[in-house]
C-alpha cells in the first residue's frame, strides 16, 4: 500500500506553519519536501495543491489538539459566572490522551482547555475544514492504518522524540540549531529525508513537520499506541505516539 503523507506543524499564523510532504510505501517513509507557510501562499493552499494531484490514500498528521475534554463541555454547559466548578482543574482542562501520554512517556502536553494551544487547535480544525470545502473531500480522523480515503491524525512531536529515546532538551529554542540538526540526523535513521529543512538553524517549525511524518510512519506501521477508550477518544481526539517499549 502506498500512502501520501503530509505533516503539519500547526500555528495561528501562516508563517509559523511548517509543512512536510512524503510517501509511505512497503514499510518505508520518505520525506520529499519541507516548506513553510506564508501569507502569500498559506498552508491550506499548499496542502490543497498536494492533495489535488494525489491518487489513493493520503494521511495528514497534525501537531495540534483536534478535540476538547469531554469534562470541559459538561462542566461549562450550565455554569453561571461566579459559581464554583466542581471538577478538578486537571480533569476539566486535560483530555484522556494527555493523561495517557504523561503516564507512558512523562511528557505533559499543553492543556487545550486552558492554554493558548486552544487557538492553534482552532486553526488546525479550520485548516481541515478549508481543505474539505476547497476539494470537496471528506477528511475524517483516521483510527486504523487501513486507509481507504484521505484521513487525519493528531500527533505530538515532543512525545515521539521521547518514545524513540532522543535527547530533545531545548530543541525548540531559537539558538539551538545544532541540537535540531542532530535530531534530524537521528530521524534520518528511521525515515528517509531527501529534502532540506528550511530555517532549521533558527527555528523548529520545519523539523516539527518532519517529526509529524515520523509519527505518521509509526501510525501506518501499526506501532503507535491506540486509545484505551475508543469512544472517548473519538470525542476528545487522540495523540498517536509509538509505544516506547
Amino acid at each position: 500500500m502506498t500512502v501520501h503523507v503530509i505533516g503539519v506543524d500547526c500555528a495561528t499564523t501562516p508563517a509559523r506553519v511548517g509543512l512536510a510532504f512524503g510517501v509511505y510505501a512497503r514499510g518505508q517513509t520518505t520525506v520529499t519536501g519541507v516548506t513553510m507557510g506564508s501569507p502569500a501562499d498559506p498552508p491550506v493552499a499548499q496542502v490543497a495543491r498536494q492533495l489535488a494531484k494525489r491518487d489513493g490514500p493520503v494521511l495528514l498528521a497534525l501537531d495540534a489538539p483536534l478535540g476538547w475534554p469531554v469534562a470541559l463541555a459538561a462542566g461549562l454547559h450550565c455554569h453561571a459566572a461566579g459559581a464554583p466548578l466542581e471538577t478538578p482543574a486537571n480533569d476539566l482542562f486535560r483530555r484522556e490522551t494527555d493523561r495517557f501520554i504523561r503516564r507512558r512517556l512523562g511528557k505533559q502536553s499543553l492543556d487545550v482547555g486552558a492554554d493558548r494551544i486552544a487557538r492553534t487547535a482552532h486553526a488546525a480544525l479550520a485548516l481541515l475544514q478549508g481543505l474539505r470545502c476547497q476539494l470537496g473531500l471528506d477528511i475524517p480522523l483516521a483510527w486504523s492504518p487501513a486507509l481507504q480515503q484521505p484521513g487525519a491524525i493528531e500527533v505530538y512531536p515532543a512525545a515521539t522524540l521521547a518514545a524513540y529515546g532522543m535527547d530533545s532538551r531545548g530543541y525548540r529554542a531559537a539558538g539551538n540549531g545544532a541540537v535540531r540538526e542532530r535530531l534530524l540526523g537521528e530521524v534520518q535513521q528511521r525515515i528517509a529525508v531527501t529534502a532540506g529543512v528550511p530555517d532549521i538553524r533558527t527555528g523548529a517549525d520545519g523539523l516539527d513537520a518532519v517529526l509529524c511524518l515520523l509519527a505518521a510512519h509509526d501510525f501506518l506501521t501499526g506501532k503507535a499506541m491506540p486509545p484505551e477508550h475508543p469512544d472517548l477518544a473519538r470525542r476528545e481526539g487522540w495523540m498517536w505516539v509509538r509505544d516506547p517499549g
